[in-house]
């Protein structure tokens, strides 16, 4: 039976009810505390559950077993030391890494963690209740967030706020961090809660000296725990490959032990008989018996065929890999003072096999930091692009210019000084129309804070040309018309999002005059323009969008008294209910926005970024192919293709998709399609279209993939990806939490590819092949040792030796050359980016390669265990005595094995460092040090059952016939790798092979910086919209009348302008001309088609 607390607890929440200063009422619920543990382990579980996860490998089970096997005397022939010594240091290893990850994560922490609703607040340095600003963890956009003015009126009167009894009516808890629907009821009267009185867990307040709240969501039901969900673990290609070639290991030791079992019953039935009489059977061991204990014998002696340290050293080389990225100054910039962040330490050879690029543009490609260029004035455009020649609009006339701006069209500060009507309108609807807020340290010294940087340049463009911006509160707008301060009542914010594309506000002006404000993208414009508007293509748009600008459409519309009452009350009601509120919003802003009255247009510049095309000129040429993925229109998506070299002239066929390909009937046909472009763009894509993009070309081309981006929009694409990069910049950090790497500009992608992206993935495949040769070497020596030894499972090395190889004598080596070989510098792999071809092809390592490493580690151990073995057959010493004897061969062949991977491994090594000759001969001195202490007479004495090779080490290694083997086998083992390898590069170079050579002959001289050739095109029509991609700040400063600050009186900051006595027209403005010509050549163009959105009597 289950209680009714289980039962209640098992029903899914549908609405979240509180009240505060009612503890009893609220604990009915049964809601979460605010207590949470992010740890994975503690004191007490550390051990176990680690343990527990590191035997879910495949290796560290199969070792695990094999001890248990090494513990029954009848079954192994080995010391139980030789299996637990590498295995407690392997599972000693990861259990410091998995120890250390969890403390930098924020191990054994419990801590408060909660979203909570603010009451009412003070801001520092301004009257109380004024708006104040919330900086997210890592954000570079501040957010505004405000109180009710029901709750903020009762300030810090704690006898208020004791006496407080609202009810809190919500959604319950979710994941969505941009909403929040609720209301609060309160003496009889009931408010909408949203998104903006919300405050999140990691924000900082600004500007704040206390705050007052009611907790909503605790502990793990705050929206930022419902954020932290599984992370996907993301493998590489090379880690799908080894999981395969473990499982063929198993596969061929189980074959290989089967062979020798069956061995051992023929060699029991036919020669064992004889060897009864001084070495007699156990009671009830026949032949069969016997093969099957030989069967787990050999498996446990073969052991090494299956790499435990393999796992180990792979971390070891990834994490090293990943340092160097953090550390590489190429990548730093120091600007914005951001360095180069490997935040996963598993993906770094994935980076030398993609074959895809997703790229966003805006922040991505360009510098997402706008400039007001052009703009269009009732069918006039303005603006020149700077030029040697040209010069800044003089703005002298205005004291409160913002001195940065630079404007290159002196006619339209004459437009304004001339107080042409639409001019005025058109920078009054700028200077209202958003969301920014204003700070004034100082007299005059304004600094604008914009949720995005195209407001930003917007509302510092009217600022300029005499309609500057200057305070707000809820309820007003305060801005000064040139030189006039004017006052305007703030009614209502329809705010911007991804699906209206737009924004709008209403206003009363000091006159009395009601009007809505609308800018936004110039298709959503122009569906809502009045029916007295002719409706053509925008020409002007597409002039501007052709030069890469970013567009966005104007327009207004006078209101009646009547029906702005009768909406503002439909308003309320929508906005406080708690089904449906943000549908039901929609459908108020529909209405209200139609039959506009178009105004003009803006053109916003994004900059490319500093070698952006150089960067994917070099990309192209290592073969990686670039999509573009982005939600600006066609024509702007284009024009920035061809700045940064994607689109060329002589590329003419264009063909043109509809989102609806996406679907799963067409998916195929789009991916044929764009695979046979040379150049892929999406436009107007969404977020979850990036996504879908990403997928489909990961589903049918099984290539890897990369997606780059800067902001929110692209985290989906990031995460869909292989490899995920981040860049950060004006868009904040959400990329950048989502990435595997980040950093500051797109020109580090190719540095981050080309060098440390293969480097990393030649050094990975290098190390692999070594270290199964050298491992598959010392396995086989054990099988062809078998059928000398009646197939007892004796070992042919010494049992130390069986312990140390792989921990001791060849660790380092190829460690060394696995951190620090590089093939070619970075500038000669910048010099020849198709360097990086064998990566995407799997030519460096794959199951072929895996093939030739085994039969090259097959014919190696023939060599090193038959030369051996024929050379001391029927071999005495200088004095005359035996030395063929079992100590003295187990000698020869071990050492003889050393020299020869350390030899092989000399040769595939192409940059030698000093560190890589200290391991290589370290590791060669280690052995023969370790293997005359073990052979002394010490050890003996002191551990004789351990150490019984007494006196071997210098009794055969001072025989010269001994060394002469040593040679032999060196020589016969790698002769035919030389060979190979010379004929290789005579019938058929690689690229590396050339390369390689090159830098030989130049003597590893520095390649010749490239030249950069600016490309000259002709300009195509485009058109586009500029606007933030972030939901607006809206209701949240038109919902409070406490917020209100008396504006202090203080000087306009301008100079008599306008038609004054002594003004008069001059120069280019008057027509003047000393050739008699009209300079007034804009005005003789054909109209345009914001010339024909005229209405027959416009009014502002």
């Amino acid at each position: 039976m289950m209680t009714n607390d289980q039962m209640l607890s098992r029903v899914p929440e549908e609405q979240r009810k509180l009240r505060a200063n009612d503890r009893e009422f609220n604990r009915s619920f049964r809601y979460a505390t605010n207590s949470i543990k992010t740890s994975k382990y503690n004191l007490f579980t550390f051990l176990p559950l680690n343990l527990f996860e590191q035997f879910q490998r495949i290796a560290n089970a199969y070792f695990l077993i094999l001890l248990v096997l090494q513990l029954i005397p009848d079954i192994s022939s080995l010391s139980w030391f030789t299996t637990v010594v590498p295995l407690v240091l392997v599972l000693s290893v990861t259990a410091a890494k998995d120890a250390i990850d969890d403390i930098v994560m924020g191990a054994n922490t419990f801590f408060t963690l909660q979203c909570v609703a603010f009451l009412c607040m003070k801001v520092y340095n301004v009257h109380v209740y004024e708006l104040y600003y919330v900086l997210f963890y890592r954000e570079t956009n501040l957010k505004v967030k405000q109180a009710l003015t029901v709750t903020g009126d009762m300030g810090d009167s704690i006898k208020d706020l004791a006496a407080f009894n609202g009810e809190v009516c919500c959604e319950p808890p979710n994941n969505r961090l941009d909403r929040f629907t609720g209301t609060l009821t309160f003496t009889g009267q009931k408010y909408a809660l949203d998104n903006e009185r919300i405050l999140l867990r990691g924000c900082t307040i600004r500007n704040t000296d206390w705050c007052f709240g009611l907790v909503i969501f605790g502990g793990q039901e705050t929206k930022l725990m419902q954020n932290c969900g599984k992370t996907i673990f993301k493998r590489t290609s090379i880690d799908h490959l080894m999981n395969v070639l473990v499982l063929c290991i198993f596969g061929f030791l189980a074959i290989s032990c089967s062979i020798l079992a069956i061995g051992n019953r023929i060699w029991e039935q036919q020669e064992g008989s004889t060897f009864t009489a001084f070495l007699p059977r156990q009671d009830g061991v026949n032949a069969p018996f016997s093969a099957f204990l030989t069967f787990w014998s050999y498996v446990i002696i073969l052991n090494t065929v299956v790499p435990i340290s393999l796992y180990v050293s792979v971390e070891i080389i990834r994490l090293g890999n990943s340092y160097y990225i953090d550390w590489d100054r190429k990548m730093y910039h120091a600007r914005s003072d951001t360095p180069a962040e490997a935040r996963t330490t598993t993906l770094n050879e994935e980076l030398g096999q993609i074959k895809y690029i997703f790229s966003d543009k805006t922040g991505t490609l360009t510098q997402n930091i706008m400039v007001f260029n052009k703009c269009s004035i009732n069918g006039k455009c303005y603006g020149e692009t700077a030029s040697s020649i040209s010069l800044n609009v003089d703005f002298s006339f205005n004291q409160l210019a913002d001195p940065k701006f630079m404007f290159y069209d002196q006619s339209l500060v004459e437009a304004v000084k001339l107080e042409n009507t639409e001019v005025h309108a058109f920078f009054r609807l700028l200077a209202l129309c958003h969301t920014v807020m204003a700070e004034e340290k100082n007299e005059g010294d304004l600094l604008y804070q914009a949720q995005s940087p195209d407001e930003g340049a917007l509302v510092t463009a009217a600022r300029n040309f005499g309609f500057v911006f200057r305070s707000r509160t809820p309820e007003s707008v305060s801005i000064v018309e040139m030189g006039v301060q004017r006052c305007y009542q703030l009614l209502a914010i329809l705010d911007f999002n991804n699906v209206r594309k737009r924004m709008s506000v209403i206003v009363r002006s000091p006159d009395g005059k009601l009007t809505l404000y609308c800018k936004g993208a110039d298709t959503i414009i122009y569906e809502r323009l009045h029916l007295s508007c002719m409706v053509t293509k925008g020409e002007t748009l597409a002039f501007f969008a052709g030069d890469g600008l970013r567009t966005l459409a104007l327009a207004y519309k006078n209101l009646d008294e009547e029906y702005f009452r009768e909406w503002k009350e439909r308003h309320h009601e929508a906005s406080t209910s708690l089904e449906d509120r943000e549908e039901k919003l929609d459908l108020l802003y529909e209405e209200i926005e139609k039959d506009l009255m178009l105004l003009g247009a803006t053109a916003i510049e994004d900059k490319l970024q500093d070698g952006v095309a150089h960067t994917i000129e070099q990309l192209a040429k290592a073969d990686i192919k670039i999509w573009v993925l982005t939600g600006d229109k066609q024509e702007t998506a284009e024009n920035i293709g061809y700045s940064c070299n994607m689109l060329r002239e002589e590329m003419n066929d264009i063909f043109i998709v509809a989102a609806y390909a996406l679907e799963p009937t067409m998916e195929l046909e789009f991916l044929r399609t764009a695979c046979m472009c040379k150049t892929v763009i999406c436009c107007r894509v969404t977020p979850l279209q990036k996504a879908q993009v990403v997928e489909l070309v990961k589903k049918y081309k099984k290539a890897v993939t990369l997606a780059i981006g800067d902001g929110a929009n692209d985290v989906s694409m990031i995460k869909a990806a292989h490899i995920g990069v981040g860049i950060s910049g004006q868009e904040g950090m959400q990329a950048v939490l989502s990435s595997d790497y980040s950093f500051a500009q797109f020109r580090f992608l190719q540095r981050l590819l080309l060098v440390h992206g293969r480097w990393s993935y030649l050094r990975m495949c290098n190390f692999l092949r070594y270290f199964f040769y050298k491992n598959f070497t010392f396995t086989f020596m054990h099988f062809w040792y078998a059928f000398f030894c009646g197939f007892s499972a004796q070992t042919v090395y010494d049992e130390w030796f069986i312990t140390l190889y792989n921990l001791v004598y060849t660790a380092l080596p190829v460690l060394g050359m696995s951190l620090f070989d590089q093939d070619v510098s970075d500038s000669w792999s910048f010099e020849y980016p198709q360097l990086y071809v064998p990566g995407q092809l799997n030519l460096y390592f794959s199951k072929t390669a895996f093939m030739k490493c085994a039969l090259h580690s097959c014919y190696s151990s023939l060599v090193l265990f038959f030369i051996p073995y024929g050379a001391i057959y029927d071999t005495v010493k200088n004095d005359g005595k035996d030395i063929a004897d079992y100590q003295s061969f187990a000698l020869l062949v071990q050492t003889c094995l050393l020299v020869a991977v350390c030899i092989q491994l000399g040769l595939d090594m192409s940059y030698w460092t000093a560190v890589n000759h200290v391991f290589v001969w370290g590791s060669l001195a280690m052995y023969f040090i370790v293997t005359f202490t073990m052979h002394s007479n010490g050890m003996y004495l002191t551990f004789t059952s351990s150490f019984p090779h007494i006196g071997t080490a210098r009794n055969s290694l001072s025989q010269p016939n001994v060394w002469l083997t040593i040679l032999l086998t060196s020589i016969l083992c790698v002769l035919p790798v030389l060979t190979h390898r010379f004929l290789l590069i005579q019938l058929q170079p690689t690229v590396n092979d050339k390369v390689r050579l090159k830098v030989r002959q130049m003597k590893a001289a520095p390649p010749p910086p490239p030249r950069r050739i600016r490309m000259r095109r002709t300009s195509s029509r485009r058109s586009a919209y500029a606007f933030s991609h972030a939901q607006g700040y809206g209701d949240l400063v038109t919902s409070g009348r406490f917020l209100h600050r008396q504006v202090k009186p203080r000087s306009t900051g301008f100079t008599p302008t306008g038609r004054t006595l002594n003004f008069s027209p001059a120069g280019r403005s008057a027509g003047y001309s000393p050739t008699a010509q009209n300079q007034n050549s804009k005005g003789d163009l054909e109209p345009t088609a914001l010339q024909m959105y005229r209405t027959k009597q416009p009014s502002y």
